[in-house]
């Protein structure tokens, strides 16, 4: 285990996977990947979008959904915080919606007891043609309305963060209604084709406008219902810089988030003081 984190910095970890259609052969992954995550030091890691299960069609996540707080996707989570005393920030999960024929598309963290702390519904739906692509999120999700941040105590030292979710990161109004937090976290499943023009770009303008860091969790690779993501887990700073990053493939990354740095970076250019609208 790391030890040499002073109390105003928190080790992070992103985990990338290349999520199949068996739900608890994804959970056995994400587990041992956290494991590994922990054991290198991570005190918060967070799993990519549609961690759980990448259907061979888009409705087989309507039949895997849960009631919050209960069922056996959102036990096996608490069970691996709890495991690895860590914040897990758990991708997203298909949790029951007003409609039975869709499901929410749900981030929920869980704090190194296993308890539920937070909990985000992704707001913006993905949609997106060309004659060999179609995603169309809203036929089989129910759009949250509701932005969410929480706060978690470390070494006595408090960390605000922000969810969001994969195709959020092109709502630039989202992440301003969170307000300041120290770090962005967001889980996605970008595809090949939109991942590779403007992944790392939206990333970093995320990270630079806000003056925050960002942690990104991808999946990355080409999945068994022939759809391929583009990968590119990393980890931002408030300046903009890419301190890690995995391109492809299941695995993580680790780094470091550093109250000093948001302080030089929000004080040598206070922008977030000069908005005027």
């Amino acid at each position: 285990m790391n030890t040499h984190n002073s109390a105003t910095e928190l080790r992070v970890a992103s985990i990338q996977m290349v999520s199949t259609p068996n739900l608890f052969e994804n959970l056995d992954t994400a587990s041992r990947l956290v494991k590994a995550a922990a054991n290198e030091g991570a005190q918060l890691a967070v799993l990519p979008e549609y961690f759980c299960l990448m259907g061979l069609k888009d409705t087989d996540k309507v039949s895997a959904r849960e009631q919050l707080g209960n069922g056996p996707i959102q036990e096996r989570l608490a069970a691996i915080a709890k495991e690895n005393q860590i914040y897990l920030v758990a991708g997203t999960i298909p949790l029951v919606a007003t409609e039975s024929n869709r499901v929410l598309n749900t981030t929920i963290a869980f704090n190194p007891t296993g308890k539920s702390i937070a909990r985000y519904d992704k707001i913006h739906l993905f949609g997106f043609q060309t004659k060999t692509e179609r995603y169309a999120e809203s036929e089989t999700i129910e759009a949250g309305n509701q932005p969410s941040q929480f706060i978690i105590s470390v070494n006595g030292c408090e960390w605000k963060l922000g969810l969001s979710i994969c195709y959020d990161l092109r709502f630039p109004e989202l992440y301003r209604a969170l307000g300041e937090v120290d770090c962005h976290i967001i889980p996605a499943a970008f595809t090949y084709t939109t991942g590779k023009d403007h992944w790392e770009i939206l990333l970093r303008a995320r990270a630079i406008e806000n003056q925050c860091y960002v942690l990104a969790s991808a999946q990355g690779g080409l999945h068994l219902n022939q759809r391929r993501t583009w990968g590119n887990s990393m980890l931002i700073d408030p300046w903009g810089e890419v301190l890690a990053n995995l391109s492809e493939g299941e695995g993580f990354i680790t780094g470091m988030l550093s109250k000093n740095k948001l302080k030089e970076v929000r004080s040598k250019l206070p922008a977030l003081q000069h908005r005027k609208l």
